[in-house]
């Protein structure tokens, strides 16, 4: 499978080929911190291997602590602003897309919802999704995405 896509203005561009030993992991993240890099009420996220990403452009990044106490790296864009991905202490070698910057966004299909008690009522959990009112102490797990 081949994923591809960018930021708003185009000069960041990625293109992932996941193996296929590998099972594409959705998430919907409400912490604090995602919901605010997003401008949403949560952020939603498409794991993977990091060696299975290639970059083309560049990016800024910004780090903070996770609840966790962890660190968090977060990727955008420095001309548009728009955030492109992920990665943290907590899953090491694991990149997070976002999948608001993927150009076929129909891959992505919620497996996991984490933070769900910091949902804000405008923007709920799906019931039908796994969920987790905090971060669970293991990495969950639910399948692949599509």
């Amino acid at each position: 499978m081949r994923i591809s896509g960018g930021c708003l203005c185009g000069a960041v561009r990625f293109e992932a080929r996941p193996g296929l030993e590998f099972q594409l992991q959705c998430y919907k993240c409400y912490c604090t911190d995602c919901r605010k890099s997003s401008g949403s009420g949560h952020s939603a996220l498409l794991g993977m291997p990091r060696e299975a990403v290639s970059i083309d452009g560049t990016v800024r990044e910004f780090r903070s602590k996770a609840d966790s106490g962890r660190g968090v790296t977060r990727a955008f864009c420095p001309a548009c602003g728009c955030g492109v991905y992920s990665h943290n202490e907590i899953m090491p070698g694991t990149l997070f897309l976002r999948a608001s910057v993927l150009d076929d966004p129909s891959i992505f299909a919620t497996q996991v919802a984490v933070y769900t008690s910091r949902a804000p009522a405008w923007d709920p959990a799906s019931p039908e999704v796994m969920s987790f009112p905090e971060m669970p102490s293991a990495p969950p797990s639910s399948g692949a995405c599509r």
